[in-house]
């Protein structure tokens, strides 16, 4: 995922928790901002010391960054998402991440409905 997909700036990040919504299930919190002016969409990422040792939460955040690769042409273009992950995320590998992410992302009205 190129780097101008990513939040990084701590000021974007509060903008998102303060302005954006949140949907959240039992492994994830999404927060969603909409940006008008913005092409396309960028993700950051909030992986807690809790979670686990700096392997696994770097693990955790590169599987969540696959599955928005994976979902990049059905998430609307022009959002900040900031996702948090929760504690069960320790223990899933990437297809039960993934499922979990797309089931809260259905929960906010992220993707665009699939031409299968």
């Amino acid at each position: 995922m190129k780097k101008a997909f990513r939040i990084k700036k701590n000021n974007d990040f509060q903008d998102v928790f303060k302005k954006g919504k949140s949907v959240a299930n039992r492994q994830f919190v999404i927060y969603i901002l909409k940006k008008e002016d913005q092409e396309h969409f960028r993700i950051g990422l909030s992986v807690s010391k809790k979670i686990g040792n700096a392997v696994k939460r770097n693990q955790i955040k590169r599987y969540i960054r696959q599955v928005f690769h994976e979902l990049q042409e059905q998430l609307d273009d022009g959002k900040d998402y900031v996702i948090i992950a929760r504690k069960p995320t320790a223990e899933m590998d990437f297809h039960e991440v993934k499922s979990s992410l797309e089931h809260v992302l259905k929960l906010g009205k992220c993707l665009k409905k699939a031409n299968h």
